[in-house]
């Protein structure tokens, strides 16, 4: 565990906002709208200041004087030799600063040299940081463990930054204030509870608490042609996939309770309480993560016979299950079509968390819960389900190029770009999957600050139409130029942070092309990677084409002031909001190792489990 300052951070982030949610809500809707507003917005400064705390400090752990690289390159060597040779050698560790590690550390591995087979889940646990951990229902293993790594830290940053534009975008909401902020202020702790949980029966917890404001807020303050539909649905899919996922997570604990009661599985745990992984007198039947990561790395998802065929493991039979459960909320073809309609039907503000991190918790649990737990499912299915993720991507921008409504093309392009994600998960290697995390926060910030311009347009033109707008560059400069900035990301353009996204993916792929095959039958399909990387690049150029469109249509040509006459300069909060979420695009794809770093050490510990590529 990564030593930090000792205020718990985590959890005032977690409930801070839920206990102001409370209070918002025995406020005076008529008489104390101004102090709802200010309130909610005080909160969501506050949540972006404590945000940005973990984020820095994480970041000087990985870039500063913490060396946690160098740290997890020796424990993922280490266990490389012992992997080959049944021994470790320190002496024989190359291209680290070995001065990072005390004497303690290396009596570690001496003392334990068979630990460093199970690399991944020391180098998943050492890796946290901001630690809290509490039992909260001993009789079922469920603790309270809350922590942040290098892929985790980023997207509570970005959770910060969408929660304090959301709410000053939504300062213009006269109806009902009161209970809009306090749904607002409950979504961003379900979706902070999410990002920070290192135990299996909070993560899913905070899931859920995410999912229910979300339909409320909709239902109550979206489009009126479309809410409730897009609520009933989008509410459906993510509650099904997420049930389905949970059915198979529970399994896989009662699974992982079996191999430690096992004679090898409890030599691992005994071993594992040595060295101060897993605690003194943890229970065996328990939801922690790094206990789980331990029994996944260990091989007790991968006995053969599972469900009485012989062919047949867990990890093989539960992952697609887990995976596409929780990327249902990522939006993965053909569970897609929730998106696009949620995304039209909410208010502004609603459709900037929904897209800038809720479909983000998707692709991290999809993450955290399928591939660096059922290893070994991983590696049999997403060179499968990797051709869903193309779909995705060049699907996804075909259609954003058809759309008329302004929201649409946002929309669409938001289920093409988050194909990326999960094409960097299939990738199974270091460039591609940090390529994946950086997409998540680029993806976040460049969707979040789309639907940002897009309300702000329709707040004062009263119509998404893309024909029928035009000029608008003219009246509100603002707007245009950080579309313009949103748009170039969205396409790629190097100096942005689209680029330094894409690139990794795609190399990526490249590189996993070939060690990557999928059986099918008799029939054996080899080097396909890199073709599906030329078929998604396609994307490139129709999301080109459908931002260059979609500029000149709204924000160039001749403006109409007549049939606009309330269209003008955008206020200081909205300029606020322009930068906020604007500014982090330039200064990732301008300045990359802000962030890489980062979150390649938080990759590290699923490359390790899934064995190093």
């Amino acid at each position: 565990m990564i030593e930090t300052f000792s205020f718990p951070v985590l959890s005032a982030i977690i409930f801070f906002p839920i206990i102001v949610a409370v209070v918002i809500l025995f406020m005076d809707n008529d008489k104390q709208r101004d102090l709802i507003r200010g309130t909610a917005l005080t909160t969501a400064v506050v949540l972006l200041v404590l945000s940005a705390m973990v984020y820095f400090g994480y970041n000087n752990e990985v870039s500063g004087d913490g060396g946690l690289l160098d740290r997890q390159a020796v424990w993922q060597q280490l266990g490389e030799q012992y992997t080959a040779t049944g021994t470790v050698d320190l002496n024989a560790i190359e291209g680290v600063d070995m001065s990072v590690f005390d004497e303690t550390t290396l009596a570690f591995f001496e003392n334990y040299p068979a630990y460093a087979d199970i690399d991944g889940t020391v180098i998943f646990d050492h890796g946290l940081a901001f630690e809290e951990k509490f039992t909260w229902i001993d009789s079922l293993g469920v603790s309270y463990h809350v922590a942040v790594d290098g892929l985790s830290a980023p997207m509570v940053l970005l959770t910060g930054m969408v929660a304090v534009a959301g709410v000053l975008i939504s300062w213009r909401i006269d109806d009902r204030i009161r209970e809009f902020m306090a749904f607002f202020l409950l979504l961003v702790a379900g979706v902070y509870g999410v990002f920070v949980a290192v135990d299996m029966f909070v993560l899913f917890f905070f899931y859920e608490l995410a999912i229910f404001p979300m339909y409320l807020l909709i239902a109550g303050w979206g489009w009126v042609k479309l809410r409730e539909y897009a609520a009933m649905k989008l509410t459906l899919y993510i509650l099904i996939g997420s049930v389905v996922a949970l059915i198979g997570a529970l399994a896989m604990v009662l699974t992982a309770n079996a191999f430690w009661n096992s004679a090898e599985g409890d030599a691992i745990f005994q071993a594992a309480q040595q060295a101060g992984v897993i605690a003194e007198g943890a229970p065996k039947f328990n939801f922690d993560i790094v206990q789980l990561t331990l029994a996944g790395e260990a091989g007790a998802f991968n006995a053969l016979g599972y469900l009485g065929i012989d062919t047949l493991t867990f990890a093989n039979f539960w992952f697609p299950f887990i995976f596409i459960g929780f990327a249902i909320l990522a939006g993965m073809f053909p569970f897609h079509n929730w998106s696009p309609d949620g995304h039209v039907a909410a208010p502004t503000a609603v459709s900037m968390i929904h897209a800038g991190v809720l479909m983000k918790l998707g692709a991290y649990a999809a993450l955290r819960m399928g591939v660096q737990l059922l290893p070994e499912g991983a590696q049999t299915h997403l060179p499968w389900l990797v051709f869903l993720t193309l779909v995705n991507v060049v699907m996804g921008a075909f259609i954003a190029f058809r759309q008329r409504d302004f929201k649409y093309v946002i929309g669409f392009s938001s289920v093409s770009h988050m194909g990326l994600v999960s094409m960097g998960w299939a990738s199974m290697n270091t460039i591609g999957m940090t390529g994946a995390g950086l997409q998540m926060f680029s993806h976040g910030a460049m969707t979040a600050l789309f639907f940002g311009c897009v309300g702000m347009v329709y707040d004062r033109a009263h119509t998404r139409d893309i024909p029928s707008l035009g000029g608008f560059i003219r009246r509100m400069p603002w707007v245009g130029v950080a579309f313009i900035v949103g748009g170039l990301t969205s396409m790629g353009m190097p100096g942005l942070s689209g680029f330094i996204a894409e690139f990794p993916i795609f190399m990526g792929m490249f590189a996993a092309s070939d060690h990557i095959t999928l059986q099918i039958g008799s029939f054996t399909l080899s080097n396909y990677y890199s073709i599906i990387v030329i078929i998604a690049a396609i994307a490139i150029v129709i999301t080109a084409a459908y931002v260059l469109r979609v500029t000149g249509q709204v924000f160039f040509g001749e403006f109409d002031a007549k049939k606009y006459p309330e269209v003008g300069d955008i206020t200081i909060t909205d300029r606020a909001i322009l930068l906020l979420l604007g500014v982090p695009l330039i200064v990732l794809g301008m300045y990359p190792a802000i962030m890489a770093p980062m979150i390649q050490a938080g990759i590290q510990p699923v490359i390790a489990i899934l064995g190093g590529m």
